[in-house]
């Protein structure tokens, strides 16, 4: 099945790594032209778009704090100044801080909610002009942990985050002009992304969650992003939906 992203253009945050690096190389690969941002992985973003360009697509690193309200308006200005427009923005950055909420502090609250919450706020609010005016390719995904659905033991802060970017999509799907959409997509756990040891050390305790018995891979994701940021996700929007191998289902 083909996807037809030629000529369109995607902005996706935190794409050096990970989630975000697979889906910054899957839109790439149906025609995208990407721009990778980054805050504290230059050399991951840089790579991500030399692979993209030795394939012979386009793409561009960023580097940003979307919690920057000034810089993200710089960095969506110099995407469309590059590729002459934007059509789809992935909210996949983020910060989780995992302790048990009676033992965080407000800071660590400041510092979760200024990149879950706000860098979301900023990156969409800015963007949202630039995707209405596609006239019906414009498209939002915002990345988040299933714990934003039914919370999790020691990521009380970042769940409380990522769950007010649910009512955000929802609010902005009713909202939106010319066929704009906007989506979550809600994860459960993404191995490459935790460290490998803590992995190793609990894999068996931590599959049993799973009813698949498997942690989840970033190509798990990037496929689920691909058909929402095209044209034949264009009647699916103001929806939640889990990746994350049965963790949930609700």
């Amino acid at each position: 099945m083909k996807f037809e992203l030629d000529g369109k253009v995607a902005l996706v945050t935190g794409g050096a790594r990970d989630v975000g690096r697979e889906i910054a190389l899957e839109l790439a690969a149906e025609g995208a032209s990407v721009v990778v941002n980054y805050h504290g992985s230059k050399a991951g973003a840089e790579s991500v778009v030399a692979e993209i360009k030795e394939k012979g697509g386009q793409a561009l690193a960023i580097g940003c704090d979307i919690s920057d309200r000034k810089a993200v308006d710089a960095m969506v200005a110099q995407t469309v100044a590059e590729f002459g427009g934007l059509n789809i923005l992935v909210n996949n950055a983020g910060l989780v801080i995992r302790k048990r909420f009676a033992d965080t502090t407000p800071d660590e609250w400041r510092r979760q909610i200024d990149v879950c919450l706000y860098g979301t706020l900023n990156c969409t609010h800015a963007a949202l002009p630039y995707l209405e005016a596609q006239k019906g390719s414009g498209r939002i995904i915002s990345i988040m942990g299933d714990s934003s659905r039914v919370g999790e033991s020691g990521l009380a802060i970042g769940a409380a985050a990522r769950a007010a970017n649910i009512a955000l999509m929802k609010s902005i799907a009713r909202e939106t002009r010319a066929g704009t959409t906007a989506n979550a997509i809600a994860l459960g756990l993404i191995e490459t992304a935790h460290d490998p040891d803590f992995i190793e050390a609990n894999r068996e305790k931590l599959t049993k969650f799973y009813p698949l018995r498997r942690l989840g891979q970033p190509g798990d994701v990037a496929p689920l992003v691909v058909l929402l940021a095209s044209g034949r996700g264009s009647w699916i929007t103001g929806q939640v939906v889990s990746v994350s191998g049965g963790f949930s289902m609700v």
